[in-house]
């Protein structure tokens, strides 16, 4: 029957990769305000627009119109993950 919808297998595991999107936006009151959200996400475009919704909803509405008007910075890169352990070593 195939997979459920979103679940491909083509390439191997889940496709989920750890994304680091940092914002940079000019307040009124405390000058430059700088943020960094960790996202899980299959591509970095899909990263960003899940960060950017997470960091949006953090925000009054007066840091909201800074951030409009004054412009948001975006800055992303994949993360590395942890938990892979090095290849080679000494085997017995």
């Amino acid at each position: 029957m195939g997979q459920p919808w979103g679940i491909s297998d083509k390439h191997g595991g889940s496709g989920m990769k750890t994304f680091e999107v940092r914002f940079r936006y000019q307040d009124r009151n405390q000058g430059t305000v700088e943020s960094t959200v960790k996202v899980d996400a299959s591509s970095l475009p899909g990263a960003v627009g899940k960060a950017a919704r997470e960091f949006v909803k953090g925000l009054d509405r007066k840091q909201r119109f800074d951030m409009n008007k004054n412009g948001l910075e975006i800055s992303s890169k994949a993360v590395e993950k942890e938990t892979e352990a090095k290849a080679g070593g000494t085997s017995a």
